[in-house]
C-alpha cells in the first residue's frame, strides 16, 4: 500500500477546493530507501555506488489505467490504482547500497519533494556487484482509493 506525502495532499486540496494552481510534474523520479518515510519525511534514501532515482515520464504509456494492469488508455476503473507499465531499473550498484525496505517518488532527480511513498513487498539487501535492483512490470502498485 502506497500513501501520498502531506506536501501532495496539501497541493491537491489547495487545487482541487481552494482554486491555487499546481504545476504537476511531468516525469516523476523512483527512489529507493532504507529506512521507513512518513507522510512528512522522506526517510533515508540509498546514496553513493552509482545509485541515481529512475525517471518515468508522466504518460498513458508508463503507467496502467485504474481499469487494468498494462491498460494505456484513459482510466476507467473503479480500483484507484495505477502500476508501472514498464520494469523500473536501477544502475548495477558499485558499493553496498544496503537492505531496501522502501520506495519514493518525487518530483525531482535528487532532492526535490517526496509525492508517494510506500513499503517494498520484500526488503532486499543490494551489494556491491549485485545485479542492478529492478521493479517488474506492474509491481509498483499505487492506490489512491481506500
Amino acid at each position: 500500500m502506497a500513501a501520498l506525502s502531506n506536501y501532495l495532499e496539501n497541493k491537491l486540496v489547495d487545487q482541487l477546493f481552494r482554486g491555487q494552481a499546481y504545476s504537476f510534474p511531468t516525469t516523476l523520479y523512483i527512489g529507493l530507501l532504507t529506512s521507513a518515510p512518513s507522510d512528512s519525511s522522506s526517510g533515508t534514501e540509498v546514496s553513493g555506488g552509482s545509485y541515481a532515482r529512475v525517471a518515468v515520464t508522466c504518460s498513458l504509456g508508463n503507467w496502467a489505467g485504474t481499469q487494468a494492469a498494462n491498460s494505456t488508455v484513459a482510466s476507467s476503473g473503479t480500483s484507484g490504482t495505477t502500476s508501472n507499465n514498464n520494469a523500473i531499473e536501477w544502475a548495477d550498484p558499485t558499493a553496498d547500497w544496503g537492505t531496501v525496505t522502501h520506495f519514493g517518488i518525487f518530483d525531482a532527480p535528487t532532492g526535490g519533494n517526496l509525492l508517494v511513498w510506500g513499503a517494498m513487498t520484500t526488503a532486499r539487501l543490494v551489494a556491491n556487484g549485485d545485479s542492478a535492483p529492478t521493479i517488474p512490470v506492474a509491481q509498483l502498485q499505487i492506490q489512491l482509493d481506500n
